[in-house]
């Protein structure tokens, strides 16, 4: 049976209304399974604070699992600190953090499995001011445009503030009156939702209900259905509570995915622009001379209209699936000047809300470090690839800093906002897109560093976990190494699947003497049609999932899983332990001393 959700607008810590509703249509509707509460969700004055906390506190209550990203408001600082001490909280942060029984905070942005549907989320709003509460982060945003590269069919999106443009091309008499676009719209998520794709999009922040036709998505065969909700309790009694049971998309075929209604439009963001007032303009022209506004030069200024966007895939990446059919704009130029380090705000926007946090160029300016000079068409796709990636030691944008110990064929590096101390990768040389599809040369020196690490930390009395999401879409592949301490290391497989449990999978288990064995028969289990995850658990034991292109599958599962083991919860997202140039050069050498005995290079 398909899941049975309650969604709900901006409830501004009225939670005796809403719950005294909810209760009523779960009587007569229900039951539901959950409630998705999207906008503010605390109290707007402190004359609601004792009857919100009465919940908070377990004095009243809560009838039925509710997740809520409007993490704002009166107390919103205080409850959500104390939330995030919690030991309860210690593990998965897939299914929020809980606050109370049955109320959990969606923080920053995530995707996570509900009944069998695929829910992504955006917490907070765009601020200008970025806090620890309230507000999301560029990172956050870019952690989004990462799920929207994972395989399979997001099921519901939930945002606070409305995307731009959701009106475009829609039905005038369906549109409620007293609309406005400017205030409760961001156009990140009319970027967002375009590269998500979500089957419903649900939203809060302007007051009012809105429920759109479906409209159709670029370079997709479902059609996506946006929710806007009222506020609980509003004066003019317009809808603040919508029940849905969507049947999960991962369980549906082709044929049903793809089937629309007669009423479906077109995407609304085909058409959407910027709006700017002649004050911006004349405030832009002012301040950017040549070279900062939206990355635009006075000639393409003259080409592009104002509000033109630049597309973050084919300026981060040099490609993107929609060519000519995408809204935003490629351009070779900014693509030229991201591979120099360059900022993407900067060059969008012309302005960077990080400032002096970012580890980008806010300049146009080369500073000294010149891109390598090179004739167009002399090089083959993939060296080109490989000068764009992170990890090839070729790149301009590799940070060399982080390498421990180079090989022939691997080199071995530290992790970027590790796990754990000694969280380390192992990466080959030549740009491949997974560690199994490597030749048997390449092979044996992958042994005999794993074997080094192995020796090494169980000097340390620890064990060693290696695994590895192999995407059918990945680019530049990475073994994790992941050092566990041996009262923990029993435990491993039974939290592998547990967490597998929890997502509505079972992992193949097989048992070997040696990992040379395990990695064999791995070897055999990539066909180029579907990704797969494996973990290479210490004492010879092998979990395998086969992921398929339809399938959902959190990309940071193995360390999700092992940040519940270690009770590290706030470090299974590795944004919260980035180090600076210095601390990291630090946590490099001190490995290195402690490696040198056995690094096969050495």
């Amino acid at each position: 049976m398909a899941p049975r959700i309650l969604l709900c607008g901006d409830v501004f810590g009225r939670l005796n209304q809403l719950f005294k509703r909810v209760s009523s249509v779960n009587k007569s509707a229900g039951p539901f399974d959950a409630l998705l509460c999207v906008g503010q969700f605390f109290p707007d004055s402190p004359e609601l604070l004792d009857d919100f906390m009465s919940y908070i506190e377990g004095g009243s209550h809560i009838p039925l699992p509710t997740y809520f990203i409007g993490d704002y408001g009166v107390a919103a600082p205080k409850v959500l600190m104390a939330a995030s001490k919690d030991s309860a909280n210690r593990g998965f942060k897939m299914d929020g953090f809980k606050v109370c029984d049955n109320l959990y905070w969606l923080k920053g942005s995530g995707k996570f499995n509900l009944f069998g549907l695929s829910v992504t989320y955006l917490s907070g709003r765009k601020s200008s001011n970025v806090q620890q509460f309230g507000t999301f982060s560029e990172d956050d945003v870019d952690a989004l445009r990462a799920i929207a590269e994972e395989p399979g069919v997001v099921d519901l999106f939930l945002t606070n503030e409305w995307p731009s443009g959701i009106t475009n091309g829609a039905a005038a008499s369906d549109i409620p009156s007293g609309f406005s676009e400017s205030s409760g719209s961001d156009s990140i998520i009319s970027e967002l939702v375009q590269e998500i794709k979500p089957r419903y999009h649900i939203a809060g922040s302007k007051g009012i209900y809105y429920a759109r036709e479906p409209y159709s998505n670029v370079d997709a065969v479902h059609t996506t259905r946006f929710i806007g909700l009222a506020s609980v309790g509003n004066k003019d009694k317009q809808k603040f509570i919508h029940a849905i049971s969507p049947t999960p998309a991962s369980t549906m075929s082709s044929t049903e995915i793809a089937m629309k209604t007669t009423n479906t439009t077109l995407s609304p963001y085909m058409s959407t622009k910027e709006n700017v007032s002649p004050n911006d303009t004349t405030k832009r022209s002012a301040d950017s001379d040549s070279q900062h506004w939206r990355y635009d030069v006075s000639q393409k200024r003259q080409k592009h209209e104002a509000g033109d966007k630049l597309c973050f895939k084919f300026v981060s990446s040099g490609s993107c699936l929609r060519g000519d059919t995408c809204n935003f704009r490629h351009d070779t130029d900014a693509r030229e000047h991201c591979l120099r380090g360059v900022c993407f705000d900067f060059l969008n926007k012309g302005k960077c809300e990080r400032g002096p946090d970012c580890r980008f160029r806010h300049s146009l300016q080369d500073e000294g470090d010149k891109h390598p000079s090179r004739k167009p068409g002399s090089e083959n796709t993939r060296s080109n690839r490989s000068r764009e990636c992170w990890f090839c030691l070729s790149s301009p944008n590799v940070e060399s800093h982080l390498i421990i110990s180079i090989g022939e064929n691997y080199y071995l590096a530290l992790a970027k906002g590790p796990l754990v101390e000694d969280h380390v990768l192992i990466v080959p040389v030549e740009h491949m897109p997974n560690t199994l599809s490597l030749s048997s040369e390449s092979e044996a020196e992958l042994l005999r560093f794993q074997n080094s690490l192995k020796r090494c930390f169980k000097n340390q009395e620890k064990e060693v976990l290696f695994f590895e999401w192999a995407s059918i879409r990945g680019t530049h592949a990475n073994l994790q190494v992941i050092p566990i301490p041996s009262s923990k290391a029993v435990m491993i497989e039974k939290a592998f699947n547990l967490a597998a449990q929890k997502l509505g999978f079972e992992f193949v288990v097989k048992k070997f003497d040696s990992i040379s064995d395990g990695r064999k028969f791995l070897k055999t289990q990539t066909d180029g049609n579907s990704s797969l995850f494996y973990a290479e658990i210490p004492g010879g034991t092998i979990l395998l999932h086969h992921v398929e292109e339809k399938d959902t599958f959190p990309a940071q599962f193995g360390r999700e899983v092992l940040a519940g083991l270690l009770n590290m919860a706030d470090n299974a997202d590795w944004r919260n332990r980035k180090h600076n140039k210095d601390e990291e050069m630090k946590i490099v050498e001190d490995f290195k001393d402690r490696f040198q005995e056995y690094d096969p290079n050495h």
